[in-house]
């Protein structure tokens, strides 16, 4: 399954910036293998913002949320869910 996922991350100002960075370094690590594996297959920037919008294949909506809530800054996520299908006009016969 397919989720359109937009992550807005909002650090306490307060954090502690060695802190911070060890998180940061440990989300990039754990993103980076769940792009290898297919799990995260698109990850985009949202230009002025400390947010992203991705794409996940996963089982399902159970599968998501355990990717999900395993990402060291999910404590400061803000997340928007979306399900995708296959748009019937599409010619990209790979995705599902």
């Amino acid at each position: 399954m397919l989720f359109h996922v937009e992550m807005t991350v909002n650090l306490p100002p307060e954090m502690d910036a060695e802190h911070a960075a060890r998180l940061k370094a440990d989300e990039k690590a754990l993103s980076q293998k769940l792009q290898e594996e297919g799990v995260w297959r698109h990850l985009w920037r949202i230009a002025g913002h400390y947010a992203n919008i991705s794409i996940f294949d996963v089982e399902s909506p159970a599968h998501l949320h355990e990717v999900l809530s395993q990402l060291p800054l999910f404590p400061y996520m803000k997340l928007e869910v979306r399900a995708l299908c296959r748009h019937a006009s599409s010619v990209r016969e790979g995705d599902r």
